[in-house]
């Protein structure tokens, strides 16, 4: 399989795509076991993150299924047209539209929230800090920026935050490269989450802005390292082609 993708942001796309076809063409049937996340690397000439992504995005159309320790198998789902829609929302971007609109949702809310309001946030961390699996940390960080967003008594306030987050999940490779930076990221998401209600009992608009913001700000450096960490290795990957390459051709 090649693919003569050049737009780094769509390529996971154009391999998700070239894989599903394969799937429809019946070279993978279901229940076959795909190719190694190496050898599919190698195959497309890509780096293994963005593999991931592509098989991220397969999961994501139902198309296959990835089994812990053994590999990623073909579903019995159809593939979905060329024309599927899908969201396109990078991580940085959501991030910092969740910074704009969370922040000053966090701020109004400290001068709304109740005591019941703060007891549910309290349960929400207290979950976060006895670690879980990564769909259960994303699903209790949405249960607790939307019970933030509730809290201002504010419908609109709320369904604009509930958007985020719906396009988020909306983007599988938003979703992968959000994973991957909470994996790698530095500090502790159930301290800053901490601050963030410390902010909000105190009720004070200020603090729960600036600890929104401090929370959201480690999200963009882990998005931003990792981001790097990709970059650094799509170079070793190259320049091991060059080499490989110029091996070659020497022994002509």
């Amino acid at each position: 399989m090649t693919t003569g993708a050049t737009d780094p942001q769509k390529l996971y796309q154009q391999i998700a795509r070239a894989i599903a076809t394969a799937i429809g063409d019946g070279r993978y049937g279901p229940g076959d076991k795909l190719p190694s996340e190496r050898e599919l690397a190698d195959d497309f000439g890509v780096s293994r993150p963005t593999i991931r992504d592509a098989m991220i995005a397969l999961e994501f159309q139902g198309l296959v299924e990835a089994r812990q320790g053994s590999g990623v198998y073909v579903n019995a789902a159809a593939p979905p047209g060329e024309d599927s829609a899908e969201a396109e929302v990078g991580a940085l971007e959501l991030t910092e539209a969740r910074r704009l609109f969370e922040g000053e949702a966090c701020a109004l809310s400290a001068a709304t929230i109740t005591e019941a309001d703060l007891a549910r946030l309290e349960q929400v961390v207290g979950q976060m800090a006895s670690s879980i699996a990564a769909d259960e940390a994303e699903r209790l960080e949405q249960d607790f920026h939307l019970a933030i967003a509730r809290a201002t008594g504010n419908a609109a306030i709320e369904a604009g935050v509930a958007d985020l987050w719906t396009l988020r999940q909306q983007s599988p490779a938003c979703v992968a490269l959000l994973r991957r930076a909470r994996a790698h990221g530095g500090g502790d998401r159930a301290d800053a989450h901490r601050r963030i209600v410390a902010a909000l009992r105190r009720r004070d608009p200020r603090a729960a802005r600036q600890a929104l913001h401090a929370h959201l700000a480690q999200v963009v450096d882990d998005l931003l390292a990792v981001t790097e960490l990709d970059a650094l290795q799509q170079t070793r990957q190259k320049m091991a082609e060059q080499r490989r390459e110029l091996a070659r051709r020497t022994q002509i």
